[in-house]
């Protein structure tokens, strides 16, 4: 594995030999505008891996994209080989047709300490809770980013991530009431601790969002990407077209059923996605952009 091929998957050519917040911030960025987060390999009749050099091979090398577990495990080797601190924490996240959290910490995350202070790497939630930049590890302050306002809460030895959004304004009215779109103006993503977790710790966690018929992995193929003024997501044959309005306080959304034979051509172009065996496009279950 080499680091300068990873710096060259996500077009960075800035230096490194500081391991700062702003280089943290940057490669943290780029990471989320270059890699998707998808699961298309479930649906590849593929199985996805927590070893390393195979994460590397296939986001790196492949060109593909990867789960929470796989792209954020990648990423605490880069932050390994810069010189950062950082420690690897688990999280659950908020189920919105249950109104709670889920059971399983699901959702692998970074912490990254820089001059004695936290800050939380996630480069891998996608759609419209994707931060683009390092969160401060710092209870109740307003950290706007392009997607929102995002926002760490704390309460003893938990910890809550929220984000805050604008209004959703949908160009074509017959996808209005898509369950796709995400009606909260703030909701919650996902609650941690600080407890240090091994890769080992989210064995079990993968084999469940592979082989659950409960799983959202299992319900829904996924792939999202951010953009320079939003993100795109194709979640079964649904693609959406995300473009953030800050100056209107509202998000243009542009969204459309995609023929499983342009599918292939899609991905292509709107993520730099080529898959190798064929894909299965799934859509049950709830899950909002």
């Amino acid at each position: 594995m080499d680091l300068n091929g990873y710096f060259k998957r996500i077009g960075f050519t800035g230096q490194f030999d500081k391991a700062d917040l702003d280089t943290l911030s940057s490669i943290h960025k780029m990471h989320v505008m270059n890699i998707p987060f998808e699961n298309l390999s479930i649906h590849c009749g593929e199985k996805n891996t927590l070893n390393l050099p195979i994460i590397y091979n296939k986001i790196v090398k492949t060109n593909r994209g990867g789960s929470c577990c796989e792209n954020n495990i990648l990423f605490s080797w880069v932050l390994r080989e810069m010189g950062y601190k950082y420690t690897t924490l688990s999280s659950r996240l908020f189920n919105v047709q249950k109104n709670e959290y889920n059971s399983m910490e699901t959702h692998l995350i970074n912490l990254v300490e820089i001059d004695s202070k936290g800050y939380i790497a996630d480069v891998s939630y996608g759609v419209s809770g994707q931060i683009w930049h390092p969160l401060e590890l710092i209870s109740g302050k307003d950290q706007p980013q392009p997607p929102g306002v995002f926002r760490l809460l704390n309460d003893g030895a938990m910890w809550v991530l929220e984000k805050t959004r604008r209004k959703q304004l949908v160009q074509d009215q017959t996808f209005a009431n898509s369950s796709l779109i995400d009606k909260r103006l703030t909701k919650t993503i996902y609650r941690f601790t600080l407890t240090p977790r091994d890769t080992e710790y989210f064995l079990e966690t993968l084999e469940w969002l592979q082989t659950s018929p409960e799983s959202l992995f299992i319900l829904k193929s996924i792939c999202s990407l951010q953009t320079p003024k939003g993100f795109r997501a194709l979640v079964g044959s649904t693609f959406s077209e995300v473009t953030f309005n800050p100056q209107e306080d509202s998000d243009f959304v542009e969204m459309k059923e995609i023929p499983d034979c342009e599918i292939e051509a899609l991905l292509k172009e709107k993520f730099n996605i080529v898959l190798i065996n064929k894909f299965t496009p799934k859509n049950k279950g709830t899950y909002c952009i």
